[in-house]
């Protein structure tokens, strides 16, 4: 049988041809995929440069770490950040529920202060009388010039039983030392009971994955107890899912959109409800620490008239996070869409205007819940 042979040069000629067309096309998917291929070699280059020729001891990983976590805080988004092994462990823990730590949410301003979004209900930071709006300068003597959210978070963290130091102002207070004992947080979320006058009460304090089944199982309970109206709390809660307080909306706001979600690219995706009517009166409590998830709740009841809202202006947050996976220990967070109420507008760094504002007079906002049990006995009696 007839068999073709090749010379060498002609094997060389196809081995180099192919390695020209694979080369080829690797640049030129990855010149589509990051927009300069030469840029990703430079950063290749530097690492052998560090690793051969550095005098001091080096940490491979420590290198790569910095190297993500510069790419996104480049983005100078306070939301957006790369997450090490550690920081992926306090998100995983977060998920299932219970993390070490003192119990409140972090935010970080325009000028780079870091504030307190709000405490979380019946943990330490709550106990030790932190607020929404408390400035955090120092942590453990340490002074945060310099360092971004996540890792002043990442500070604040810690075992279960441990003691940290919390640097705060508050106001034009002077700057005060608070000692905080960390415990095993529990994120429950739904606190319900019935007022006076048929008038039900529902606190939420931020937006787990549970939190939605618990609101609506909740709500029940109230309307088997006789409910006539609802004050729905929402004071100083920082958010959460975005899925969770959609969930919470769909009990609250009659047939039509909750939320419009708009990414990058202009593709907008709208959240609705199905709800035939709100067959109760509804006042809904916010403030300076109501952020995130529960604007989305609040601006859709506002937006479509199912309620009214009491308080002062919320804090501002109208933008959404995605957590993107790098391997099964690390991964990216990144702001990748906005949203926008029924009406169409944007709330991000402006906040929502309550119908009625009312300046907390106390701590706990009392004259604010009761301006609004007096508008929905008002309501009732129509």
């Amino acid at each position: 049988m007839f068999k073709k042979r090749f010379s060498i040069p002609q094997m060389l000629g196809v081995f180099f041809l192919s390695l020209g067309v694979f080369s080829g096309g690797t640049y030129y998917l990855m010149k589509n995929w990051i927009g300069d291929p030469g840029a990703l070699f430079q950063i290749v280059r530097t690492m052998h440069l560090i690793q051969e020729h550095y005098v001091g001891e080096t940490n491979r990983k420590a290198i790569y770490d910095g190297a993500l976590k510069g790419m996104v805080g480049v983005l100078n988004d306070p939301y957006s950040t790369y997450l090490d092994n550690q920081d992926f462990q306090a998100l995983s823990t977060m998920t299932e529920g219970h993390f070490g730590g003192v119990g409140m949410v972090m935010g970080q301003k325009k000028d780079g202060q870091f504030v307190v979004v709000a405490p979380i209900e019946d943990t330490p930071a709550y106990k030790a009388g932190i607020k929404a709006g408390d400035i955090l300068l120092k942590i453990d003597g340490e002074d945060l010039n310099g360092q971004n959210l996540n890792q002043v978070v990442k500070k604040i963290r810690g075992r279960d039983g441990s003691q940290v130091t919390l640097t705060l102002k508050r106001g034009s207070e002077e700057p005060r030392d608070i000692a905080v004992t960390r415990s095993d947080i529990k994120l429950k979320s739904v606190y319900s009971r019935m007022e006076d006058g048929g008038i039900g009460y529902i606190r939420i304090t931020n937006f787990n994955e549970d939190t939605a089944r618990d609101f609506g199982a909740s709500l029940q309970d109230l309307r088997d107890k006789g409910m006539k109206a609802l004050v729905l709390d929402l004071r100083d809660n920082p958010g959460g899912l975005l899925e969770s307080g959609v969930g919470v909306a769909r009990y609250l706001v009659p047939k039509g959109p909750i939320v419009s979600v708009t990414d990058k690219d202009g593709n907008t995706q709208t959240e609705s409800s199905s709800l035939e009517t709100v067959d109760f009166p509804l006042a809904v409590l916010v403030n300076h620490g109501t952020a995130s998830a529960a604007e989305i709740v609040s601006g859709a009841i506002q937006d479509t008239g199912s309620g009214k809202l009491f308080g002062v202006k919320t804090y501002g947050k109208g933008v959404v996070q995605n957590i993107f996976l790098l391997s099964n220990k690390t991964a990216v967070k990144l702001t990748v869409a906005r949203y926008y109420t029924p009406s169409g507008r944007s709330i991000d760094k402006v906040g929502i205007t309550p119908d009625q504002a009312v300046e907390a007079t106390d701590e706990e906002g009392s004259n604010q819940l009761q301006a609004a049990e007096e508008y929905l006995r008002q309501q009732l009696q129509q």
